[in-house]
């Protein structure tokens, strides 16, 4: 039976873009009435803990985050326009979303800050 990989993250963020990037993603979830609780990113993922109403469906919260929030990095970094020459997408079509469920949010903020963050 063939073994699948997962697709390969490349490195696509240096420091200035992943500065920026966590106040667009502020203004983002400001937009979509949601609160990042942390932030932080290496080269080729960002982390974005984020609290949400009751209300809102994750998939309606994820998607145009991530469309919003790449729209606005190329306009302002067009060294982020054609990041791979295969790869389009500044980010994946995937995304992970679950509750926090009883981790104390420490736990979750000293797994955010341990990202290797580059300069």
């Amino acid at each position: 039976m063939p073994v699948h990989a997962a697709p390969l993250r490349l490195p696509v963020f240096a420091g200035r873009h992943l500065a920026r990037l966590a106040e667009v993603m502020r203004d983002v979830c400001a937009d979509f009435e949601t609160e990042p609780t942390e932030y932080n990113g290496e080269a080729n993922h960002a982390h974005l803990p984020v609290n949400f109403p009751p209300k809102a469906t994750l998939s309606k919260l994820a998607s145009p985050r991530k469309g919003l929030s790449a729209r606005r990095m190329r306009q302002e970094y067009p060294d982020l326009r054609h990041h791979h020459r295969r790869a389009n997408p500044l980010w994946s079509g995937s995304y992970f979303t679950g509750p926090a469920g009883g981790a104390p949010l420490t736990v979750l903020r000293q797994y955010t800050e341990q990202q290797n963050r580059p300069v």
